[in-house]
């Protein structure tokens, strides 16, 4: 067996052991000490920043969900805006002297549609009250089905919001019962109906493929229902069961398989319905190729509890959490924090961390990594500093024109070749937080639940 064929194999045998939509992964972050925003507010002189604000709240905790949220917690979220608000005064006053626009604004969690009407206009207020905003800001927003109200998408159309993600993730009950939605079909195509008639520039919508039981069939199927309502994206996720959700407690393990042959069935299906791939995750409606876009070197700043801020080489955030104990710990942390700018927890990037980080993050979505600007970025040439790239080229996974880009083929195996690239000092981290949090979880289903 030829090298091709053994690392053909080994993709095949479980593509999907990493997603890396960013990295360093927040398990690999560890205590900092004497670090403080103030040094690193001069990356935020002028425009073109990021800003993000995680609303750590949600209706329940979904069986697969392995991010910070916790549920039931309703009465806790005046007391969670009051901490932003006084996070917000200190970074303002913080980047003040610099001129700090930031030109996007996220909205994620959690689900940030669970705050009531008057909380999100509080949360847009907040953000305009203490920060600059270019004109033409981003406005990005998450919502699920279940707190999708006319109330609360008025408030974000008035705040100029111009995308909005909706996680429906299936129209087949049975399968959002496998995954502990609180939702149903009904109900998702009732709050997509409602949203899409706002007419906002951009709707997204979110499935998920992998479902214990779900077939090719019942897949394309939740697709065809959701084409119905034409929206302008839809992002495809396999099943991840991770430490600390809810179905590691069920004994769910994924067929890798199974959810692959759905991967390949769903993203035919939707390309000959009129949608380009973007990425292994990302249809968008519309012929021709993405443009393209820079980036890793960006600055955002993160609010809230969860999120994860990018300055420099520096990336910071609270430290990672998924169960109820655990999230609870650290919205308790975050609400009693007197002096937000001090920077206790996150990865101070090496040089070789920083092209693992660029190399990543354009390789793996469309059109790629484009090989002469990464030569005039780092006075190199990348598939010298990461030889395994010829390895996926010969394999056929990789092509070059002007850029170097995944083929349909390695497209489809990006949550394998990705992880490929993690550093040996970045895997190790991660391994040794999964070995101190093998078997947590917490995750207990109300009565109500169908699981």
């Amino acid at each position: 067996m030829g090298a091709c064929d053994e690392l053909r194999e080994a993709a095949y045998q479980n593509p999907y052991l990493q997603y890396m939509y960013s990295y360093p992964h927040k398990t690999a972050y560890r205590p900092l000490e004497n670090l403080s925003l103030k040094e690193y507010a001069p990356l935020f002189a002028g425009g073109g920043h990021g800003l993000y604000l995680h609303i750590p709240f949600c209706e329940t905790k979904c069986g697969y969900c392995n991010l910070f949220s916790v549920a039931g917690e309703d009465a806790a979220a005046d007391r969670y805006l009051d901490a932003v608000e006084r996070q917000c005064r200190q970074y303002a006053a913080l980047l003040k002297p610099y001129g700090a626009e930031f030109s996007e604004a996220v909205i994620g969690g959690g689900t940030p549609f669970f705050l009531t009407g008057a909380q999100m206009e509080r949360m847009f207020d907040l953000l305009d009250t203490y920060f600059c905003f270019h004109a033409d800001r981003g406005l990005i927003i998450e919502t699920a089905p279940n707190q999708t109200t006319a109330e609360k998408l008025a408030v974000i159309r008035r705040a100029g919001a111009v995308r909005v993600s909706m996680g429906v993730q299936s129209f087949s009950d049975r399968e959002l019962a496998v995954l502990g939605r609180r939702h149903d079909a009904a109900r998702a195509m009732e709050a997509l109906a409602l949203l899409k008639s706002f007419d906002f520039p951009c709707v997204n919508v979110d499935f998920i493929y992998g479902i214990p039981g779900q077939t090719a069939e019942s897949l394309c199927a939740s697709l065809s229902k959701a084409l119905s309502y034409e929206p302008d994206e839809i992002f495809l996720y396999p099943l991840y069961v991770k430490h600390g959700a809810g179905l590691v407690r069920k004994g769910v393990v994924p067929d890798p398989a199974a959810a692959y042959a759905q991967y390949l069935c769903a993203g035919r299906f939707l390309r000959e319905n009129g949608f380009r791939q973007d990425s292994m995750r990302r249809f968008v409606r519309g012929s021709g190729k993405r443009a393209f876009s820079e980036c890793g070197f960006g600055t955002s700043l993160a609010l809230g509890c969860g999120g994860r801020s990018y300055a420099g080489n520096l990336h910071f955030c609270s430290p990672y959490a998924i169960t109820r104990k655990d999230c609870l710990l650290r919205l308790d942390e975050y609400e009693n924090t007197d002096d937000f700018t001090r920077i206790t927890h996150g990865i101070v990037l090496s040089e070789e961390e920083i092209r693992r980080r660029y190399v990543i993050r354009h390789l793996l979505i469309c059109p790629g990594l484009e090989r002469v600007r990464y030569r005039q970025r780092f006075h190199s040439d990348v598939t010298d500093d990461f030889p395994v790239l010829k390895d996926w080229m010969e394999c056929g996974f990789v092509q070059e024109t002007e850029f170097l880009f995944l083929t349909k083929e390695g497209l489809g195996l990006s949550d394998y070749l990705g992880p490929q690239l993690i550093s040996p000092r970045v895997g190790a981290a991660m391994r040794e937080w999964e070995e101190g949090h093998e078997g947590t979880h917490d995750f207990v289903p109300r009565q109500s639940e169908k699981l």
